[in-house]
């Protein structure tokens, strides 16, 4: 196994697809179901891939160079995160930046560019349309204009029961969806060991066979690896959650005490008037008068018996 001396850690999806020893070969498979192609030779394929620009602290992307087009591909387990244009357009960006010199750019000669495409293949348990669409004109604040800048990312359900095309013409995903599922099956039956047991389980079925027996080690420190990190943004998100709520109800609490003394001071002040309205009627003062000591108006002091 390759090794990398790097801060992030990689999932199961990007070394299944970018840097395990078979990873051009599934590429290729899935590229293929994904364009109607029949590409055969992985030489064709250049790996092209950018370390942590679409997450944070666990790379979840894959980018590959082929047939003139720049393929960018990202796994989401949880709630798709409908800024992936914007953060696909950084990556991009940043891809063409290592693509060129400098000096290049100011050429009077126009840069061929490939042409990109990207990806998202989503297999986690909410309900989520077959594919979809994220538009980057979405996010803008003026929309209904022609724009002058767009990116798409094409969103697909690869969770089995969708039974998405590129499942059918590709053996590659569609078993890979499976260990997905198998994975998350014996995580919520056996909280210890359902790792070890999904991985058996696939081996046992010929699902991802020759990966998973030759890298279970591995595979399993990556699950671990992914499942940790899940786990820690769940509880930063509940944590989150939790502190907005009680500093919500705190604010609400102090408004709440700061407008009942206010309306306290009101109400006195007003039930104040009305008393000294009423000893300086019993006066014969001066309607006029009394108006202008007290505040009220005609109507309210008139009406003072």
């Amino acid at each position: 196994m390759k090794k990398h001396n790097r801060r992030y850690k990689d999932s199961v999806f990007v070394d299944f697809f970018s840097e395990d020893r078979t990873a051009k070969a599934n590429f290729l498979a899935l590229y293929n179901a994904l364009h109607g192609t029949d590409y055969q030779s992985t030489a064709i394929l250049k790996n092209i891939r950018l370390k942590q620009v679409l997450y944070m602290s666990f790379a979840n992307d894959v980018s590959y160079l082929v047939d003139n087009k720049i393929i960018v591909l990202a796994e989401h387990q949880s709630t798709i995160n409908p800024n992936m244009p914007i953060r696909c357009l950084e990556y991009i960006a940043r891809l063409y930046e290592q693509f060129y010199k400098s000096k290049e750019k100011y050429s009077r000669k126009q840069l061929a560019i490939p042409t990109p495409e990207f990806y998202v293949f989503y297999n986690g348990e909410e309900s989520y349309p077959s594919d979809k669409t994220l538009k980057l004109s979405e996010a803008f604040i003026e929309r209904g204009t022609e724009t002058n800048l767009e990116l798409t990312v094409k969103v697909i359900n690869i969770n089995r029961q969708n039974r998405h095309p590129v499942l059918e013409n590709c053996r590659t995903m569609q078993e890979y969806s499976i260990f997905v599922e198998t994975v998350r099956k014996w995580k919520e039956i056996d909280s210890q060991n359902g790792f070890e047991k999904a991985v058996e389980e696939c081996i046992e079925n010929n699902i991802l066979r020759e990966y998973l027996k030759r890298k279970t080690k591995e595979v399993l420190n990556m699950l671990l690896a992914e499942y940790d990190y899940e786990t820690d943004i769940a509880v930063q998100r509940a944590e989150e959650h939790e502190i907005a709520f009680a500093e919500g109800i705190e604010q609400g609490i102090e408004q709440g005490i700061e407008q009942g003394i206010q309306q306290g001071f009101s109400d006195g002040s007003y039930k104040k008037a009305l008393e000294t309205a009423k000893l300086m009627k019993h006066a014969n003062c001066e309607l006029d008068f009394i108006m202008q000591m007290t505040g009220l108006s005609k109507e309210e002091v008139e009406a003072i018996n």
